[in-house]
């Protein structure tokens, strides 16, 4: 597994641009995840809690009817849908509300997007009995508004942003605000591999079960490891956490599935790694959709969890050096491979999923019989139901 730097680089992505108020807090809390992240008495809670609430392990499921209708390669899915709060992020919110306990804090921020880190992250902050305010863009908590009542119902605040695009960038910047002013006592709960150091190894790390299991569950499945990786990619975290613990099987493809939205022109989708320069966003260098002066532009995908113009450094890094591929799905690709799983396997995805889900779709018409295709079924497809079916009864979409 690829391990950045003493100063938190992958190659030149990733570090730490931020105000120096911010450099004690942020040092903090790397000293805590570099000695916990050792620590026998920390580790065992962790395992204790994915396995007896998150449900851990959770099953690699060989979609049989979905590879017998497309006619070539294997499919499995890694079923994270099935996790508490179902999606992955509820990974990461264990694992850093475990070091905001043993750091003292009661006061938890987050940002959220899609709102599926907004409620693992409530989720967490009820399980420990800690304050919990929640950063939405205001057009995310309209598409949303079950996964907001759902982080109300937890006893989260939920915080709607109505600067810019009133999306997941906006939301971000809101909670990076409120770090500034109140870190003596708040812990900021970051959903994704992206942000200053030490957040991307950190969110990599407790991610990193999702392809740790997936190794043991193959090799058992099948023998052997699979022939490709694909998961979806907005910051990262869902195919950082499958992809990081194959990072030395050379022979292993991982493909990452960005938003192409409406379109490859500007401000109609979110494919930074695609389309973007290198720069900094959110106090990290990354691969960041930016114009000729610099200036953040705007982005858009049908899934609130993808639409962000930056992406994880990590990322960033294994697309410079090859060793993953980076593509992309637009949103009406991704709508249909949302309609097809749903009726095919009886499995409803997140929007966010349905995009490797399409790309899997894709790629295994081309491979025989014999290749093997593990998608990351980051989420489960509630929480886009209610988007879903406005868009159908406003004939914006057909339910094919």
């Amino acid at each position: 597994m690829l391990l950045c730097d003493e100063k938190g680089f992958f190659g030149e992505f990733g570090g730490r641009f931020v105000p120096p108020e911010l450099d004690k807090v942020l040092d903090e809390v790397k000293d805590a995840f570099e000695k916990y992240r050792k620590d026998p008495e920390f580790l065992a809670e962790l395992k204790y809690y994915y396995q007896q609430y998150v449900g851990r392990p959770n099953p690699l499921y060989f979609a049989e009817k979905l590879t017998k209708k497309l006619g070539g390669g294997k499919i499995y899915l890694k079923r994270e849908d099935l996790n508490h709060t179902g999606a992955h992020k509820i990974n990461n919110t264990i694992g850093q509300v475990l070091l905001a306990k043993r750091l003292g804090k009661k006061r938890v921020i987050a940002e959220t997007g899609a709102g599926q880190h907004g409620v693992a992250t409530a989720t967490a902050c009820a399980l420990f009995d800690m304050e919990c305010i929640i950063y939405m863009g205001e057009e995310d908590t309209r598409r949303q508004q079950l996964n907001v009542f759902r982080m109300e119902l937890l006893g989260a605040k939920v915080v709607a942003v109505t600067e810019g695009l009133r999306t997941l960038k906006e939301a971000v910047d809101a909670a990076l605000d409120d770090l500034i002013q109140n870190y003596e006592n708040t812990y900021y709960m970051l959903g994704s591999a992206v942000g200053p150091d030490p957040y991307p190894a950190m969110v990599n790390v407790f991610q990193s079960v999702i392809g740790q299991e997936v190794k043991e569950q193959m090799l058992e499945a099948e023998g052997c490891l699979p022939d490709y990786l694909v998961a979806c990619v907005g910051g990262g975290s869902n195919a950082i956490g499958l992809f990081a613990p194959f990072y030395n099987d050379k022979e292993v493809k991982m493909i990452g599935v960005e938003p192409a939205g409406k379109g490859l022109s500007p401000g109609m989708h979110a494919a930074s790694l695609t389309l973007g320069k290198p720069g900094v966003i959110h106090g990290f260098k990354c691969y960041v959709l930016q114009d000729d002066k610099g200036d953040i532009l705007p982005v858009h995908s049908i899934s609130a969890g993808l639409d962000y113009p930056g992406v994880g450094p990590e990322h960033s890094y294994y697309k410079d050096t090859g060793r993953a591929e980076y593509v992309t799905i637009t949103d009406q690709e991704a709508l249909d491979a949302f309609f097809e799983l749903s009726k095919t396997e009886g499995i409803i995805p997140a929007l966010e999923s349905a995009h490797a889900v399409a790309y899997a779709m894709k790629l295994a018409k081309t491979l025989s019989p014999d290749q093997k295709i593990v998608v990351n079924l980051s989420g489960r497809g509630d929480k886009d139901v209610a988007q879903v079916s406005e868009m159908v009864k406003n004939k914006q979409i057909a339910l094919i």
